[in-house]
């Protein structure tokens, strides 16, 4: 698979020049205000799994204008707490899936919430997360949904559901408001960038392969979609380039990035050619807080898969060690009614 953007030491120089609007963080700050407006209590409903050393929790939070989003809260079983909890954006097309699927934040001793996305994939206990807008674009997939106003595109709604999941899970009794590290792959790690961006006083970010960033250029170069969705939708409807990058200028991870704060784990692939290398380094270039990096020269979107793993629990290890003074919970004994 041969090289289909930069070189490393020209993605390692770039300093792209980004268009941001003038009123984005009045933007966000009015939307995320009005969802609070909206906002209703979570619920967290015991599961059963089939898992002996997980309890599992199906979650119901209120998203984008209070409407329900799902998703699943694993508690490693019989810990103290509160907890350091991971939360997890998925990939394009993916939903929150079975509750057994996705466990090893669990299974390493965190609290792990999975957030189900809206209108894409699929879940059971209750089904998954619709996308009720009536708006869709002129080609499949979400890029267009939406694409002709910012307050209509479905990045929007989704971003919102992301912070709001957020909130929700730093009032949880098992999870430590203050340890809290966001996370996902393409779709997802341009979710959590966002996030970072978004929310104030995350413990940590590690975006991997992220999509979402400097939109424009990824619709100009990417050879596989979701990005080429856009170029589609552009070649059908000449007159609205303007328009299109406009409203996603509003959604773009790159330029929520620069205001995040927290630590930073990033992945990127050089032989990406779903999430150009070009448009992940924009939004590490462009990241507010502390960032490290690990690059895979020689792979695709796959990125670095169960070897950037183990690099991710040894550095959320030691991002949330620092000794915490207050007396653990047992976690085993929690009967919030929220939890039944």
């Amino acid at each position: 698979m041969p090289l289909t953007d930069l070189p490393l030491a020209q993605c390692l120089a770039l300093r792209p020049d980004l268009d941001e609007p003038a009123d984005l963080v009045a933007f966000w700050d009015r939307t995320l205000r009005e969802a609070g407006a909206h906002a209703t209590a979570p619920v967290f409903t015991p599961v059963e799994s089939g898992l002996t050393q997980v309890t599992t929790y199906d979650a119901t939070v209120s998203g984008f204008a209070g409407e329900p989003v799902r998703g699943w809260l694993h508690l490693p079983a019989g810990a103290k707490g509160p907890l350091g909890c991971v939360v997890e954006f998925l990939g394009y097309g993916r939903g929150r899936g079975l509750p057994h699927e996705q466990v090893l934040w669990a299974d390493a001793g965190y609290a792990h919430f999975i957030m189900d996305t809206r209108g894409q994939g699929w879940s059971t206990a209750g089904g998954d997360t619709p996308d009720t807008a009536a708006l869709n674009g002129t080609v499949p997939g979400f890029l267009t949904r939406g694409v002709e106003s910012p307050h209509d595109h479905y990045y929007r709604r989704l971003f919102t559901d992301a912070v709001r999941c957020v909130e929700a899970v730093r009032e949880h009794p098992a999870v430590d408001r203050d340890r809290i590290v966001v996370t996902g792959i393409s779709q997802g790690g341009g979710v959590a960038l966002a996030v970072a961006g978004l929310v104030p006083g995350l413990a940590g970010v590690m975006p991997d392969v992220p999509f979402l960033c400097d939109i424009r250029r990824g619709a100009s170069i990417a050879a596989r979609p979701p990005y080429t969705e856009i170029a589609e939708y552009l070649r059908l409807h000449r007159d609205r380039t303007e328009t299109v990058f406009t409203t996603l200028s509003y959604v773009d991870a790159a330029l929520l990035a620069a205001r995040a704060t927290a630590p930073a784990l990033f992945s990127i692939a050089m032989m990406d050619e779903v999430c150009p290398p070009s448009t992940c380094f924009a939004a590490y270039h462009r990241y507010g807080g502390r960032k490290d990096l690990r690059v895979d020269e020689f792979n695709g979107h796959e990125g670095g898969g169960g070897h950037h793993r183990r690099e991710q629990l040894t550095w959320v290890r030691e991002l949330l060690s620092a000794p915490r003074p207050e007396a653990p919970t047992d976690l085993s004994v929690l009967h919030d009614p929220q939890l039944a």
